[in-house]
């Protein structure tokens, strides 16, 4: 019997994660893969990125509507729960002998809750880690402690899975799957870059992207010093979109003020992971707080500016220069980040978020994890009081 394997995915920057996991379940002679896609997916508003799934050949199981057009937090928790709602439903038939989800978007809460109820065992991707200044944090801890397998992107990050109190042989070290993206495809060169999305890159530019700080209330208040720092910095900026969080579609606004008065900078709703991978190797500096400012630029050593308390707390390569929401530092760390000293520095550095080979740990564990109730009862850890 071939195990029935559900994976969730909510969002381009889940799912360029996901990509080569899901390439390689898809093509596992004992897996029957079940794609659900849901969110951010489905939104026209965030580029429709179903479409890029569809055209990589994936099967798609199950399509769960529940992004509310909406730009608060209220939004946001009634999108958690919407998606439970058509989850239980799906799920409840589906009946998957594992349910793989990944990182800490609050949206991947509901299938866990589902998950939880339905009592499907959950293997979790990229636990462990540290993200102080948004809601991910508390979501990635949650999506830990209800899940049955643990893959980590860091060392670090595994020891501290295992200190909340799961069973070590339980964790796994895989590395960052996106990074399995630098290894197993093949990035374009700046003239095919240049040609694919009508760029000229022959001048230094920027890669800026930012997202809400959903930890706080105002989850655009760092940005008003970001975007007065980038009214300074030369060349062209290359914005990202947000993600569909309380706020990014204020966001999403204010860059499109911002680009009405700098001809050079353009604004992209979605890449996809190869030309975004691409546009990584060919720039000369990414300024923002994502996450992928951290785990994924360190293997271009691209000198990167993180702006803000969103990924405080995450280990850190030498690459990254971390600057308080205040115009004058962030200018500062630019300068430093685009000073000749400062680059040579960065040579044979590496990232910490692994060498590109995570799918083959992922895949090797899935499909040979015992299942049944020896996976599904969790065994507490002994700890030592006063």
């Amino acid at each position: 019997m071939k195990r029935k394997i559900a994976v969730v995915t909510t969002s381009r920057a889940d799912y360029s994660h996901l990509y080569w996991p899901l390439h390689d379940l898809s093509r596992h002679p004992d897996v029957d893969l079940k794609l659900i896609v849901m969110g951010a997916h489905l939104s026209p508003e965030f580029g429709h990125t179903v479409r890029e799934i569809e055209r990589d050949g994936l099967e798609i199981a199950a399509r769960i509507e529940c992004l509310l057009s909406s730009d608060t937090d209220v939004g946001m928790a009634k999108t958690i729960g919407m998606a439970t709602l058509s989850l239980a439903d799906c799920l409840g038939q589906m009946r998957p002998d594992l349910l793989l989800l990944i990182a800490d978007r609050y949206e991947m809460l509901a299938p866990a809750s589902v998950a939880l109820a339905l009592r499907i065992p959950i293997a979790h991707i990229e636990g462990g880690e540290i993200s102080e200044g948004a809601i991910d944090d508390a979501a990635r801890n949650a999506l830990t402690k209800m899940s049955h397998v643990h893959f980590t992107s860091t060392f670090a990050a595994r020891a501290r899975v295992i200190s909340m109190g799961e069973e070590e042989w339980r964790v796994h070290r895989a590395g960052a799957p996106s990074i399995d993206h630098l290894r197993r495809n093949t990035l374009f060169t700046r003239e095919q870059l240049e040609a694919e999305l009508q760029l000229d890159l022959s001048k230094p530019s920027v890669v800026v992207t930012y997202h809400p700080v959903t930890i706080v209330r105002d989850t655009t208040q760092e940005a008003d010093a970001l975007f007065a720092a980038l009214r300074e910095v030369s060349g062209p900026l290359l914005f990202c979109y947000p993600n569909a969080d309380a706020g990014s579609r204020e966001l999403i606004q204010r860059t499109e003020q911002f680009l009405t008065k700098r001809p050079d900078a353009r604004i992209f709703v979605h890449l996809g992971a190869v030309r975004y991978w691409s546009l990584l190797r060919n720039t000369d500096l990414m300024i923002g707080n994502s996450s992928s400012g951290i785990m994924e630029t360190p293997s271009f050593a691209l000198p990167t500016v993180n702006v803000g308390m969103r990924q405080q707390g995450r280990e850190r390569a030498r690459n990254i220069l971390d600057a308080t929401p205040d115009r004058p530092d962030i200018l500062a760390k630019v300068e430093i980040a685009r000073s000749e000293q400062f680059r040579r520095s960065l040579e044979r550095m590496q990232n910490p978020y692994g060498d590109g080979h995570a799918s083959e740990t992922i895949v090797s564990v899935l499909t040979s994890v015992p299942l049944g109730e020896e996976l599904l009862i969790k065994k507490a850890t002994n700890v030592q009081s006063g």
